[in-house]
């Protein structure tokens, strides 16, 4: 058989020869969409390849870039890619002091920036000042030099994918949601695997008829694959920008046609509010595919009876590339299940001392995975992220039903320990979102001089809901003393960087006794 290397250029180089004309859509805030076929794309990405080349970037050195999801970041990833560079996203959702950490780890010497985030690449390139350059994308802005004009004036298209499959192509940082940040780092052969995976037919299923909507964004882990994805079988590939409002996201979605939008349950709870609020309808859109945070039920069901669309569940990590599950089309929708399995992932399910369980289906355990697109160690580090036998411990407690289908029952670091006994938040929260005037739920633990701690229940709710409804969902269905001590209503439910409920910021605001 003839040697073929698994990079990622290959992706662009086989839409822009077969599928030309098929559209990557970007929108802009003042409302204009810019559209450019992927042989176009192509011709720019080697362009923007020449210009770094020009200035000194090397095979294994790192890019940053700090960018909503746009053409030109698309650009720029395949770019940085096609010649052996390594692109470091930065979530421009964290500090400058995070950000410049991140860059000093990683020797950056050259960011690239959405215009409008400059003031912060600034900031990062003060904290980390052996930042070279400052290259701006998507506008114009002080203290860095317009990328725009550059690709222009370049006329060398610089040649891809002269290194091995295994050099690496991309590095994200964790969210830190549960520590500090650790640098994940992705090979073109790794992330080349993973899209083959995702576009399985009980994956994500992606063809060259779909408009795809990628709302998760594309500075933090890898947008899910879509950008490879997409080009990969010819789809339209549509981007939001910085503005991912359920009026925006609507309008993009009237105009471009989408028939899969991609993204976390909060982007499309303010989608609905909108769609419930103004009578809308969007008979393009087929499917919604969710992950990075759980489902809410209720949310599930307002999305496929107002809609009418597909809603497929998934789970997965940075670690993972990220993809690690995704709920099958041919299995009824359920927003308990994260989904199955496909080839090139392994699960096992194990005790807290990593020992296998010798049951593997239908019990509760801890939950570990491995296959080629999972971390083997992370960024800087010497030692394996994985036990002796490849196995990554997730940090998530799960069980694997009779079917295979894999359903996340909780975090082992979210676990609460009241009177030596554990108490699950995420059973808890499951059965409170159930109910249609909750939004969200979040369940933590306070301390507590007799028990150790105790749950309390913090919810974001539509309209007026007691508090004995809201316990009233738990009794009979958990030991009593599982119930939570005290109820808050939230305004507004405080997220992480990605889209995550974040529980650190309510242990310190609402965690002390």
């Amino acid at each position: 058989m003839q040697a073929f290397s698994l990079t990622l250029d290959k992706f662009l180089d086989h839409a822009a020869k077969w599928t030309p004309n098929a559209q990557v859509a970007t929108a802009h805030e003042d409302g204009r969409i810019d559209r450019a076929g992927y042989a176009d794309l192509q011709d720019r990405a080697r362009r923007v390849s020449a210009v770094l080349e020009a200035l000194g970037v090397r095979g294994g050195d790192r890019v940053a870039t700090l960018a909503w999801n746009s053409q030109a970041h698309v650009e720029a990833w395949f770019a940085i890619m096609g010649i052996g560079a390594v692109c470091h996203t930065l979530n421009p959702r964290l500090t400058a002091e995070q950000l410049a950490a991140m860059v000093v780890q990683s020797e950056a010497r050259i960011v690239i920036a959405s215009a409008d985030l400059a003031p912060l690449a600034r900031n990062i390139r003060e904290l980390a000042p052996h930042i070279a350059r400052l290259l701006i994308i998507d506008g114009e802005a002080e203290g860095g030099e317009a990328l725009a004009p550059m690709i222009d004036a370049e006329a060398r298209r610089a040649v891809w994918g002269r290194f091995e499959e295994t050099a690496p192509c991309g590095l994200c940082f964790t969210s830190g949601t549960t520590g500090a940040p650790k640098g994940v780092t992705y090979t073109h052969r790794s992330s080349y695997l993973h899209t083959l995976r995702i576009l399985q037919a009980d994956g994500m299923a992606i063809s060259g008829a779909d408009a795809v909507l990628a709302v998760v964004p594309m500075f933090h882990a890898n947008a899910w694959g879509l950008p490879f994805a997409a080009p990969a079988v010819g789809a339209k590939l549509v981007l939001p920008g910085r503005n991912t409002d359920g009026a925006s996201l609507a309008r993009l979605i009237a105009a471009e046609d989408v028939t899969i939008g991609v993204g976390v349950p909060t982007v499309w709870s303010g989608l609905m509010d909108h769609i419930e609020a103004t009578g809308l309808a969007l008979p393009s859109l087929k499917r919604i595919i969710v992950g990075g945070a759980p489902m809410p039920p209720a949310l599930m069901a307002r999305l496929e009876q107002r809609l009418g669309v597909r809603v497929q569940t998934s789970w997965g990590m940075t670690e993972l590339s990220p993809c690690g599950v995704l709920a099958p089309l041919s299995s009824p929708g359920d927003a308990a299940v994260a989904g199955r399995p496909a080839v090139g992932v392994d699960l096992l399910l194990t005790d807290a001392d990593g020992v296998a369980l010798t049951q593997q289906r239908g019990v509760e355990g801890h939950l570990r995975v491995r296959g080629a697109s999972v971390v083997a160690r992370y960024f800087g580090q010497e030692g394996p992220a994985t036990d002796a036998q490849g196995w990554f411990a997730t940090g998530d407690l799960a069980r694997i039903a009779d079917d295979g289908v894999l359903i996340i029952t909780g975090r082992s670091k979210d676990l609460i320990k009241s009177g030596g006994e554990w108490i699950n938040p995420a059973e808890i929260e499951a059965l409170v979102c159930a109910l249609p005037e909750v939004s969200q739920a979040a369940v933590i633990g306070r301390s507590h001089p007799k028990w150790g701690e105790r749950p309390i229940l913090l919810v974001e709710a539509q309209g007026d809901i007691s508090d004995e409804t809201l316990l009233g969902a738990l009794r009979g269905r958990v030991a009593n003393w599982w119930l939570p001590d005290a109820v808050y209503r939230l305004p507004r439910m405080p997220l992480a960087a990605t889209g995550k409920i974040d529980k650190l910021r309510l242990r310190s605001e609402y965690g002390v006794g």
